[in-house]
């Protein structure tokens, strides 16, 4: 989208959806490092090809990453994002693997303008979502946003 929207631009109901991203061998390693989460599930071939997915899973907290990446990706909030207040009833519904190709679905569920003349409370759902529409993963976000571009 690109455009910047503000607290009184967004509606309950509303949705967005970012571009897809493929999970590569690298996204795996890297966050492998940056985590220090080196379990054979991720990262030993052997090991995993005995466990019931047959393959190496990509971390669950690599998908949570990912998804708030996609937040920005999407640009709506590029000027108008305060903070993100919580992160809640996040749901590992399927795994990860490598190949697959993930794109985030945005839901405005609620809004709360709040006391401040500057800024208001948007809840919103977020769905990490493989290339057939199943959800990976999902869960709520609260973000304080400006309510105007002023």
């Amino acid at each position: 989208m690109g455009t910047s929207l503000y607290f009184d631009d967004l509606v309950e109901g509303q949705s967005f959806e970012s571009t897809g991203r493929t999970v590569t061998e690298s996204d795996l390693t890297f966050f492998s490092m940056l985590s220090g989460d080196w379990n054979p599930i991720h990262c030993d071939v052997g090991f995993s090809s005995k466990t019931r997915y047959g393959e190496r899973l990509v971390h669950g907290a690599f998908g949570i990453a990912l998804a708030t990446g996609m937040i920005h990706s999407l640009g709506i909030f590029e000027k108008s994002a305060v903070a993100m207040m919580s992160l809640k009833d996040w749901k590992f519904r399927k795994p990860i693997t490598l190949g697959m190709t993930l794109r985030l679905k945005l839901f405005i569920l609620e809004k709360d303008p709040g006391k401040s003349e500057r800024v208001g409370r948007v809840n919103r759902l977020l769905q990490l979502v493989d290339e057939s529409g199943s959800i990976i993963q999902e869960g709520e976000s609260d973000m304080l946003i400006l309510k105007s571009g002023r």
